[in-house]
């Protein structure tokens, strides 16, 4: 057999038997293919139908935990047996890459320029590249409790690595893999508590990252904030850099800047990942989503507008929740809270197991395909406290795994068919399976970890340690081993199943960075919670659901994962059969559930008594108001409320009220007495119902043509005119209304048309007019106070009404509280309309070249193209008078209360 450094292997080094019937145990070790030698361990048997693992006391062991053994079969092994599979794959790695690690031997120091992060390296007799792969792995050597190793490796970084090269590496991968590194060694150096402490170390790695971090540091001198995506570690970015970058690359910055900004009190670090991280949060879309592709200078997505949970974006998410729990900044938790109810409204599919790519402003599904490194969402789901709609995704990924004997990069979900087969070692779906059993404890995930650790031995172990699968269906291998390998794919492996290892009961705040390094900040560390921020937040409680495990309605049982209703839609989901494991979870009284999901988040626009009402987009605090606890709501009419589903599946809680975000802990009071003055018919018309769109014609006209000196430009400028649609509002004259015996003429409505002004002393409207301007529509902007203010200043200057340019792209109609409209008075002969922007800047352009030219700007209302009714939308309860919370299509709101 050829060694696979050689790039020449293309046999399948593994039994066609194993792979084919790899759950028949009874058959131990009689197959017709032997498996192929070079590819087996000493601690793997060469003669078995699983190539199964010895024990440290020389017995067999066959490789479930989940089955019960049949009279053919040995005792199952124990975790202990399967962390020692683990170790001798690790430690068979490591003695290949890092030889000087046990024995002293030549060394020679070369900087090479090449790949995604700067190879400043020794080469070993297997042609590695080991300095800056030992960095990615120093908390590796933690997690194994290799403390003469973890020693060792630090004085080698010390010793060897410099960051003065001319080499032009990826900012996120250097930060991720080498900033992160150096970092978690330093910590562990450092800490006294801890076995790995170095009464020796005085900070060298903690230099190292700080010489680091000034290097990349100038990446981030852009206009928008956000980083380039390459830098070059002596000159710093050169002329022609390219000017993209994605979400991921911009916004996982954070835990490792940061942590450096932290430790050495140099805030310069932790300043520019914060500005870039939001960079990217803060251009999301409408509906809550963030791109992959983004100009660094511009600030402007690019196309396809792309939204997921895949390559580009992934880290994001990641680090949002990652930086609160190690940081406790809640505005990170506040970023995490809203992307996630917006991945599971728009990105989940609707059977809840897939999540596919959607287009970020409209949320329509973009494509039907999924990446390998979505495989970390289940992971990241368990650590917010989701571990159902954690373990549905868990199940589709470890059936891809099964389909393939390894997870290939790309998957077609519509076609069911790989379109890109490499397997170059990624952590992620190793990572999740770490996350689900720890929450857990369910032995499935034992069985996942086995037949990973076996795919991985078989497939990949090769004399040079482990090599990436070019093909999974030739096993066609690419002589290439990433340092996450060593960073993250083992060392998730083998925590999976070392019981016993110390950060199973570290209950700090240590978080692993999306490079598998080990993070944690001492209290002395912590900034504590500005005042003001305190009384902005008020009280909040952060607490996550406890697993309930799968329970046979019968007997009240627990069961495991794989006696769910839904494991066998996810595994047919890829047209995979069922292994003796799975049917020996089958029950003569089971059912196969084809799943169905609610919704994850809801926004709807609240009205009383049926009524149908437009959003209120600036409620008054008559209206909405803060109280001690939250909000209280003495006025539901137009009240737009966002809610988002409970992770327990209880309920809802209210998480957007108005323009209020409700956090943790806060309560919504509903304090509307209209709410129980509902019909027996919800349907029925209690109230008269507005148009709130109205048709409009702008034009102009000249008085006296004489007057204008250019020949021909009066008749240019009366054929000026354009038609466009505004947005009434719910008070004032009702300007929608087909002229009629008992309708009230209003001077805005005359047919004619009626004069369209501006007073450049008073652009918003708000201030009292010095000028009348009797029978005009007054032309102003939206901001600096109410619309029924700019109303009332219009009415009093004799105008017919007034045009509000809005800021926003949207249908705007606004409202007013009873009190307010009785106190501004008689409003009945003047009117209100919105307009958009664009229209805005049009009608700007004409009233300018009237000004110039001469002439009058004039509006026509179109009474007869009135539009129609918006949806409806209806709040009501099941027994207004006695129940506690609020019911919304009968979904409770668990966070509020009824007062009234």
């Amino acid at each position: 057999m050829v060694n696979a450094c050689d790039q020449r292997v293309t046999r399948i080094p593994f039994c066609h038997d194993c792979l084919t019937h790899r759950r028949r145990r009874a058959l131990a070790c009689k197959v017709s293919v032997p498996c192929a030698g070079h590819c087996i361990g000493p601690n793997i048997s060469r003669h078995c139908s699983f190539c199964y693992c010895k024990a440290q006391d020389g017995q067999q062991h066959t490789p479930s935990h989940s089955q019960t053994a049949g009279p053919q079969s040995a005792k199952p092994p124990s975790e202990k047996t399967f962390a020692t599979c683990g170790i001798t794959a690790t430690t068979h790695t490591f003695d290949m890459h890092f030889p000087w690690t046990s024995s002293p031997r030549s060394r020679v120091l070369a900087k090479v320029p090449t790949g995604s992060i700067p190879r400043i390296t020794r080469r070993t007799t297997c042609g590695a590249t080991s300095p800056l792969t030992l960095i990615d792995v120093l908390d590796t050597l933690v997690v194994l409790g290799d403390v003469p190793g973890f020693e060792k490796a630090v004085k080698d970084v010390i010793e060897w690595v410099s960051f003065d090269v001319n080499t032009r590496p990826q900012v996120f991968e250097t930060t991720i893999r080498v900033l992160g590194g150096l970092l978690s060694g330093h910590i562990f150096a450092t800490d006294r508590n801890k076995p790995f402490f170095l009464p020796w170390y005085t900070g060298q790695l903690l230099k190292l990252a700080r010489d680091l971090g000034e290097r990349l540091l100038p990446a981030f001198s852009t206009p928008s904030g956000l980083p380039y995506a390459r830098i070059n570690l002596r000159h710093g970015v050169l002329r022609g850099e390219g000017t993209e970058t994605c979400s991921a690359g911009a916004g996982s910055l954070m835990l490792e800047f940061a942590t450096l900004s932290r430790l050495t009190g140099d805030d310069r670090f932790e300043k520019a990942a914060h500005k870039a991280f939001f960079a990217v949060w803060n251009r999301r879309s409408d509906i809550g989503l963030v791109g992959n592709t983004i100009n660094i200078r511009s600030g402007v997505w690019t196309k396809p507008e792309v939204s997921g949970i895949g390559a580009g974006i992934d880290s994001f998410y990641e680090y949002a929740l990652k930086w609160y729990i190690l940081s406790g900044d809640l505005e990170f938790l506040d970023v995490w809270d809203d992307s996630y109810a917006s991945i599971m409204r728009w990105s989940r599919a609707p059977d809840g197991f897939w999540y596919r790519p959607v287009n970020m402003v409209t949320g329509d599904t973009a494509y039907w395909t999924v990446d390998s490194l979505s495989a970390f969402w289940p992971g990241l789901q368990v650590l917010a406290g989701d571990v159902q709609n954690a373990i549905k995704l868990h199940l589709m990924y470890y059936n891809l795994w099964r389909k393939h004997s390894g997870l290939p990069e790309v998957y077609d979900t519509n076609y069911k068919v790989a379109t890109s087969h490499q397997y170059p070692l990624r952590p992620e779906f190793i990572e999740s399976t770490w996350y689900l059993y720890r929450a857990t404890g369910d032995p499935f995930y034992l069985d996942v970890g086995e037949r990973i650790l076996f795919d991985i031995t078989t497939r990949a172990k090769v004399p040079c340690g482990l090599t990436g699968i070019k093909d999974l269906r030739t096993n066609a291998r690419d002589d290439r081993m990433e340092s996450f390998a060593l960073s993250e794919t083992l060392k998730y492996l083998y925590l999976l199943f070392d019981e016993d290892n110390p950060l199973h009961s570290d209950d700090s705040n240590y978080v692993f960075t999306t490079e598998g390094h080990i993070l944690t900040l001492s209290n002395n560390l912590q900034k504590p919670i500005s005042a003001a921020r305190r009384k902005m937040r008020k009280v909040e409680t952060h607490q996550c659901p406890t697993y309930i495990p799968y329970r046979h309605k019968g007997t009240g049982l627990s069961l495991g994962i794989r006696s769910r209703g839904d494991a066998d839609y996810a595994r047919s989901l890829l047209d995979q059969s069922a292994s003796e494991a799975d049917e020996s979870a089958w029950s003569p009284n089971g059912w196969c559930e084809r799943p169905y999901v609610n919704l994850f988040a809801y926004d709807f626009i609240l009205s009383a008594n049926a009524k149908n009402v437009p959003e209120d987009l600036s409620p008054s605090r008559l209206k909405l108001d803060l109280v001690e606890d939250g909000f209280i709501l003495k006025n539901v009419t137009g009240i737009k409320m966002s809610i988002v589903q409970r992770l327990d599946g209880q309920g809802y809680d209210v998480r957007k009220l108005g323009h209020y975000d409700v956090r943790a802990g806060h309560w919504v009071y509903i304090a509307d007495e209209s709410l129980w003055a509902t019909s027996e018919d919800p349907f029925e018309a209690t109230a008269e119902q507005r148009m709130l769109d109205l048709p409009m014609r702008f034009f102009t006209s000249v008085t006296d043509p004489l007057s204008e000196v250019q020949t021909g430009f009066a008749d240019l400028l009366n054929m000026m005119q354009f038609s466009t649609n505004g947005y009434t509002a719910l008070f004032g004259a009702e300007l929608a209304v087909p002229p009629g015996p008992h309708v009230q003429s209003l001077r805005m409505d005359n047919q004619a048309g009626v004069p369209v002004v501006r007073d450049d002393s008073n652009t918003y409207g708000c201030l009292e007019y010095l000028d009348i301007f009797q029978d005009a529509v007054l032309v102003v902007h939206r901001g600096e106070c109410t619309f029924l203010e700019k109303l009332v200043r219009a009415r009093d200057a004799g105008a017919a009404g007034v045009l509000v340019i809005s800021t926003d792209d949207v249908a705007l109609n606004p409202t007013a509280d009873a009190a307010e409209l009785q106190a501004a008075g008689d409003l009945s002969d003047v009117g209100l309309v919105v307009l958009t922007p664009h229209v805005g800047k049009l009608v700007h352009d004409m009233l300018d070249a009237t000004d110039e030219r001469g002439g009058q700007l004039m509006l026509q209302l179109d009474p007869e193209g009135m539009s129609a009714a918006p949806v409806q939308a209806e709040v009501w309860s099941d027994k207004p008078k006695t129940n506690k919370i609020l019911y919304i299509n009968g979904h409770p709101l668990l966070n509020t209360r009824i007062i009234v």
